[in-house]
């Protein structure tokens, strides 16, 4: 690729700076199958802000002639003429000089490309597609007709990315005019703890575990943490002060992703000021939080928890905020903001890092049920899921229970905790007093015993996890 095809302005290193680009091997797989397969029609990448689409797009383009564009919420013609600059760096023709002669409208702009990726083939990136449609509702008609007319007959490869991820769900929805065109959805999530270490590789296990409990898995959020220097220095600059990153971003996550309903940050800190139960939170927001919820777990900042052993019907759900960062930011950090605000910050400060170890916790639950999951050959045939189990009383809570075959049989209970050693002798004693309100036959059982940095007392049978094991990366 030529440097010239972006623009320096455009082009983000990593995810946020200096930071080379880590993770994401799948999905860069995904999109060298789809860009080598034989007349693929457009790809559509999606996710919250934050989550790394730009430069995994960046990464996959890095050795391709493209077109990268990025939707500004431009007037019609302003768009154009930005889409014409860009264009201008790829586009060969002799016939056109797009920087004096710009499109006048979409049909001329695809069909230019169409012509231009007849005989080498040619990426283009629509990033931010929802501001683009926005403007310019007719967009993706224009693209539907070109993609009939000229499939087969171009080697031009399109990418559609964006932030609004109700705008890009609607686009594969039936009746929407691109329904049943593209060879590849792809929607990108924050990262799971293994691969967050990838970016926290100067950190120790705990260490990474700490910062992922805190900022959570979004690659931008962790190219803040300054790995040379310890927490209390980081979280002065970066939640210390008034106008410290991780306030303006809770602001802007709540603005943005939350800012579309009138209940749902209000719902939100309902949750994450302990109201977890459906009727908790109706009784906090003053209304029925029933849609709120559903909108919520859509955008996967909310997730709806329930007993393993039990099916969605159940009424025993309870509800808690999967992005360990907006946790963070609507807890342990809400609670001191007045006072950073009025400039306490510096006085503040040891008692934000005192509150961590209690707001780890169900973090490091997560992260080890997570861990789990991806051993599941290792805990036994057919394990069909994995999650937290308790009694209707809400009694003989189990931090992780794996299920196997269809049968639903518990073949695995485990347990963490956020201290630094743990005796596995005892946690398993108290597990299997648990597991028999679960099972009757405990004894058949396996157990998992986690801690920060080492479990001791275990004996052969039982399965030791500490940081070291949820924060290394695995191989791609």
């Amino acid at each position: 690729m030529d440097v010239g095809d972006i623009d320096v302005a455009d082009i983000h290193v990593g995810y946020g700076g200096l930071m080379p680009f880590v993770g994401r091997q799948e999905q860069l797989r995904a999109l060298k199958e789809w860009w080598e397969g034989p007349d693929a029609r457009p790809a559509l990448v999606w996710g919250r802000r934050r989550v790394g689409k730009t430069a995994l797009l960046q990464e996959f383009a890095s050795d391709k002639r493209v077109v990268f564009h990025t939707g500004g919420n431009r007037t019609p013609r302003r768009e154009l003429a930005e889409f014409s600059h860009r264009a201008a760096h790829a586009a060969r023709s002799p016939m056109r000089d797009l920087r004096t002669r710009p499109f006048g409208n979409w049909d001329e702009a695809f069909d230019h490309l169409g012509r231009e990726a007849r005989d080498e083939p040619l990426l283009l990136v629509l990033d931010e597609f929802p501001e683009m449609i926005g403007q310019a509702p007719e967009l993706e008609g224009v693209l539907r007709a070109f993609l009939d007319h000229s499939h087969g007959q171009t080697g031009l490869r399109i990418v559609l990315c964006g932030s609004a991820v109700r705008t890009m769900q609607a686009i594969q929805e039936y009746r929407a005019p691109l329904y049943g065109r593209f060879d590849l959805t792809m929607q990108l999530h924050p990262f799971r703890p293994h691969e967050a270490a990838e970016m926290l590789s100067g950190l120790t296990p705990p260490d990474r575990a700490l910062v992922y409990g805190i900022l959570g898995g979004m690659p931008l959020y962790l190219s803040w943490w300054r790995q040379e220097l310890p927490v209390e220095d980081n979280l002065r600059r970066l939640a210390c002060r008034p106008d410290a990153r991780m306030i303006r971003e809770g602001d802007l996550v709540l603005a943005t992703e939350a800012g579309q309903g009138a209940h749902l940050a209000a719902t939100l800190q309902a949750i994450a000021d302990g109201c977890t139960k459906h009727n908790e939170i109706a009784d906090a927001i003053g209304a029925d939080p029933t849609r709120t919820l559903n909108d919520l777990l859509a955008l996967r900042l909310v997730e709806r928890l329930q007993p393993v052993t039990e099916s969605a019907r159940t009424r025993r759900k309870v509800y808690r905020i999967t992005d360990n960062f907006l946790a963070f930011y609507l807890g342990t950090l809400s609670r001191v903001m007045p006072e950073i605000d009025r400039g306490l910050g510096e006085t503040v400060l040891p008692v934000l890092t005192a509150s961590l170890d209690d707001h780890m916790g169900d973090a490091w639950e997560e992260a080890f049920r997570d861990h789990l999951r991806l051993r599941a050959p290792e805990i036994g045939p057919e394990v069909v899921a994995i999650g937290p189990w308790w009694r209707g009383d809400g009694q003989h809570q189990i931090d992780a229970v794996a299920l196997s075959g269809r049968s639903r049989t518990p073949i695995l209970v485990g347990e963490a905790k956020w201290s630094r050693k743990v005796n596995a002798g005892r946690i398993r004693a108290e597990l299997a007093a648990k597991a028999a309100q679960l099972t009757d036959d405990p004894g058949e059982l396996r157990y998992a015993v986690c801690a920060r940095e080492s479990v001791t007392d275990a004996d052969a049978e039982v399965m030791c996890v500490t940081a070291a094991d949820i924060f290394a990366p695995r191989p791609s």
